[in-house]
């Protein structure tokens, strides 16, 4: 178990409530100002003593285990639920009042929080806290209610109507606050609610939802043989034109398959696409408080944790470069070490985590800014000591592809001046291997590509990072054309089945193809999807306890669709099932490791023999006021 985080360490102090019956409201208590520092975030700066738990005074709720549970639970639970659970507590322990009586939080609200946050407290094998007992200590509308959550949202519910006179296909060209970021994803959603919805894959470290809002035929579901796209914008929070490229492009998509759009409707009908503007909204609040126009290089750049998110991701490239220099040893789905989880995680960065192994991407990209190139992996360098050096990954023709695809339809990316920003890489037809740039460790294109099928490139977008209204659109239009040719480039190569004899998907099964040193597995479906450049190719499934297959293809310069190359496997005739010769190229035992869930539920399972959990010696220094309402058994 890794040490505690001091935070932990200093914050659990002597004396704390118990559970016990629960008491009446006085009706007639007087309104306090809230001087909480752990509930000093909620819609509301007035509360009233006693509380609902029978405590006292400020003094009493703050030394009570209730309060210090609240101000530790972001980090017993990793981030999981945050800030909503603590918002939710607060409003039990330092309850909300107004004109002299106290309001109850809504039992809708805390049933639908405990629904979504039960499995964290289970995979760290905690009982659901007393105090959140939602029949209890909550109430319903008609007794007055409030949501406690409602700051979260921050009117995002609220309708934003277009400028008059304008049709609903007109884009803004203007920077987007968060809400009104939200409001326009989940407006464009509602319009094309039979291609589109928006979801949210986790919350910043500051509660704001990283909200994506995807297209596809059937959206909400993964289609059999229909490939996985992921946009991503604003990972540095003062980066901020993707974060705009990435809104007008979701409302383009919509308008556009509205009105027949050929191109469109087919981009939208054989691909899932899933558009994740701010990666960064925490960020982007402190870039936006500095203005558009101004070129900072540091302001707001950062999470709210004073994280560079495109460094926090686990240094596979390392590992990559250990396995890659010993032969029969498999260097892709590579496992994410323990001890990364010792330091600091944003949530941002396991959300995206998370994400990835939900959805089988097969491409990606990353829009920055602060210069106008695309880059490819890898970033790390393969001498750590050279902070400029060629580091191609075995499918280096692939991804040069795939950065053209955007670079060769950019205007400004392929103006001949010298003079234009980015002109130091005119020569290199505006693409460039990441390292070969300037090497780092931790980014999310390495990571990609080393732990997943999917393939990410890195745009860069210009060179002013918070450009100035005025010139939105035209950064649109430069960047419009390269997306959609970026987005097409997921039909290029090939894709199929892997089943066995009898029809059954075989999930997890390994496509290998000769000469490039990297698989990519199959996903739960049996479907696969492998880019490939033009060429002849010989192209192997294999999986264990089946015989392999082999198969040559050949991919026309001009094929512009995925091949269809469908692989039946037949079981092993003799002996015991074992992995093939050929599948060697990996860790013990030759196959890749399932893809690693959260250590939340990997490090943290229910105790035996009568043992308490990992978590309990957070709380030894409480004595006899320890808090075992939290114990299972």
């Amino acid at each position: 178990m890794r040490p505690p985080p001091p935070l932990l360490l200093t914050t659990l102090v002597l004396a704390a409530a118990r559970p016990g019956c629960e008491p009446a409201w006085d009706p007639d208590a007087a309104c306090v100002d809230l001087q909480l520092q752990t509930c000093s975030d909620v819609a509301y700066n007035r509360t009233a003593f006693p509380t609902l738990l029978q405590h006292r005074s400020r003094a009493a709720v703050e030394s009570s285990s209730e309060y210090i549970l609240l101000s530790v639970l972001h980090h017993l639970l990793e981030g999981q639920c945050n800030p909503d659970l603590r918002l939710l507590g607060c409003a039990v322990l330092a309850p909300r009042c107004e004109g002299g009586r106290v309001r109850r939080p809504c039992r809708h609200v805390c049933g639908a929080l405990r629904e979504a946050c039960q499995p964290a407290f289970d995979a760290i094998d905690m009982a659901w806290p007393y105090f959140l007992d939602c029949g209890r200590y909550f109430s319903g509308p008609e007794e007055g209610c409030y949501d406690p959550l409602e700051k979260l949202r921050g009117g995002l519910d609220i309708e934003e109507a277009l400028p008059s006179g304008h049709p609903p296909t007109f884009i803004r060209f203007i920077h987007h606050s968060y809400a009104q970021m939200v409001r326009v994803l989940k407006r464009t959603a509602a319009r094309c609610a039979h291609i589109s919805k928006t979801y949210s894959i986790g919350r910043s470290f500051d509660g704001r939802d990283l909200l994506v809002i995807e297209f596809s035929s059937r959206p909400g579901q993964h289609e059999l043989m229909e490939p996985e796209v992921k946009l991503i914008g604003n990972i540095h929070g003062n980066e901020v034109a993707g974060r705009e490229m990435l809104i007008y492009l979701a409302q383009y998509l919509c308008s556009e398959y509205l009105l027949g759009n050929p191109r469109i409707q087919r981009l939208l009908n054989t691909t899932r696409v899933h558009l994740l503007p701010s990666m960064n909204p925490d960020g982007y609040e402190v870039a936006a408080a500095e203005g558009a126009g101004y070129n900072g290089w540091t302001s707001g750049r950062q999470n709210a944790q004073n994280l560079d998110l495109n460094r926090n991701f686990p240094d596979l490239t390392s590992e990559y470069y250990r396995l890659a220099s010993a032969r029969g040893v498999r260097s892709d789905h590579i496992a994410i070490p323990q001890h990364y989880w010792w330091g600091k995680v944003a949530p941002e960065t396991k959300a995206i985590m998370k994400w990835m192994r939900t959805i089988p991407f097969v491409l990606s990209a990353s829009l920055h800014g602060g210069d106008l190139v695309v880059s490819y992996p890898f970033d790390f360098s393969k001498h750590p000591q050279e902070e400029k050096m060629f580091s191609p990954t075995p499918d280096e023709k692939m991804f040069k592809l795939l950065a053209r695809a955007y670079a060769d339809v950019h205007p400004m990316m392929m103006d001949r001046s010298e003079n234009r920003c980015g002109g130091n890489f005119l020569k290199r037809g505006s693409i460039i291997n990441g390292a070969d740039w300037y090497s780092f460790t931790g980014g999310m294109s390495d990571f990609n590509y080393l732990h997943s099928n999917c393939f990410e490139i890195t745009v860069e977008l210009g060179c002013v990072k918070f450009p100035p209204e005025e010139a939105l659109y035209t950064i649109w239009q430069h960047n419009k054309e390269p997306l959609l040719n970026f987005m097409e480039m997921v039909h290029r190569g090939i894709k199929g089945m892997v089943m066995d004899k009898f029809g059954k998907p075989v999930k997890n099964a390994r496509i290998l193809v000769k000469g490039i040193r990297h698989d990519i597995t199959t996903a739960p479906d049996g479907d696969y999807w492998r880019l490939l450049p033009p060429g002849a190719h010989i192209v192997i499934a294999q999986a264990p306890g089946y015989s392999k297959v082999i198969k040559k293809v050949i991919i026309p310069a001009r094929m512009k669709r995925a091949g269809r190359v469908d692989f039946i496997l037949q079981p092993l005739r003799t002996g015991p099932q074992k992995f093939l010769p050929g599948s060697q190229r990996g860790g013990p035992g030759g196959e890749p490791q399932e893809p690693d869930e959260e250590p939340l539920g990997a490090r943290r399972q229910p105790t035996m023999g009568g043992s308490k959990p990992w978590w309990w010696s957070y709380f030894t220094s409480l004595g006899q006021h320890q808090p075992r309402w939290l114990l299972k058994y």
